[in-house]
């Protein structure tokens, strides 16, 4: 049996998505033209893949199972063109927010294939011009509006976020924290507060009015300064490794608990042959660790919750 891996290509896409109109736009197809490749696929493997019901597209039995072989299939396929291209140099990509620390993520991912450059990305303005300039081909980090016109991100992780005290802060001790009880600290960061979108909009969302701003000289002097007032907190993801250090505390965020948004960033065009290598690889590391769990009730994501700030980190 010979697969067309346009049509493969075409069911991987909306097997992610979910949605045939998001999974056309992203082929830069008709959701016509999607809906006959993915009936040719599912006529040649002689099983229906998706279910197209009232309440949207799901993956039919046939279409769980075969979903994982078929990313493997395009990866392989992937590889096949970059070696008959010679792609022997690396993947030239950028990080930013370097406090969150987001090569935790990207290791986890890029671990042989795609060989990877790391850039010097600052915050996201300097990643995208970098990206639109043709300078670096992929980048990684928490991308908010607005974004060049150009330019295609997914979103790859939500990771929960947990508040970092002095052990002599009245919340020190406490199990969790709810938010809003942060209202009489005093919000620290590595940096002007409207030039840093998460916290901006966290501190607007919750009602927290103390603000004072620093500069990011890196982890160790972000600690020592929230050790060294026991009003101040911070904001650190909950999976970063803290350095030991009795000073301080790190206490999770419930009710709700703030989700940091990881997400790979290109341009629209692809550019360097074994992208979609390092897309296939968040994907399927998402998929294994549940990093894109939400629950609107139990969690809070300034997308979801807030609108504007004209932010640049």
């Amino acid at each position: 049996m010979d697969l067309d891996l346009a049509q493969v290509r075409a069911f991987v896409l909306t097997a992610e998505e979910l949605h045939f109109g998001h999974a056309a736009e992203e082929l830069s197809i008709s959701q016509q033209a999607l809906s006959k490749r993915i009936a040719r696929l599912e006529s040649t493997v002689g099983r229906r893949l998706l279910d197209r019901g009232g309440q949207g597209v799901r993956l039919t039995e046939a279409g769980q199972r075969f979903l994982e072989p078929a990313r493997q299939a395009l990866a392989a396929a992937d590889l096949a063109v970059a070696a008959a291209l010679d792609a022997h140099r690396p993947l030239r990509i950028d990080v930013w927010g370097h406090l969150y620390a987001p090569m935790r993520t990207l290791a986890r991912v890029a671990t042989g294939e795609p060989r990877m450059e790391l850039g010097h990305g600052r915050d996201l303005p300097s990643v995208t011009a970098a990206l639109l300039h043709g300078d670096i081909d992929a980048a990684f980090g928490r991308v908010h509006a607005p974004l060049p016109a150009g330019l295609t991100h997914r979103l790859v992780r939500l990771e929960p976020v947990d508040v970092i005290l002095s052990v002599d802060h009245p919340l020190a001790h406490a199990p969790a924290i709810q938010p809003a009880r942060l209202r009489d600290s005093v919000l620290w960061t590595p940096g002007a507060l409207h030039r840093l979108d998460f916290l901006h909009r966290f501190a607007e969302s919750f009602g927290i009015h103390h603000r004072a701003e620093g500069t990011n000289l890196g982890l160790d002097h972000f600690l020592a300064d929230l050790a060294a007032d026991t009003r101040r907190f911070g904001l650190l993801p909950a999976d970063l490794p803290l350095p030991p250090r009795p000073a301080i505390r790190s206490v999770p965020l419930v009710g709700p608990t703030p989700l940091y948004a990881w997400s790979l960033l290109w341009r629209g065009n692809g550019g360097h042959p074994l992208l979609d290598v390092l897309v296939s690889g968040f994907v399927a590391e998402a998929e294994r660790n549940r990093w894109l769990e939400y629950d609107p009730v139990r969690d809070w994501l300034p997308e979801r919750h807030t609108a504007g700030a004209s932010a640049t980190s």
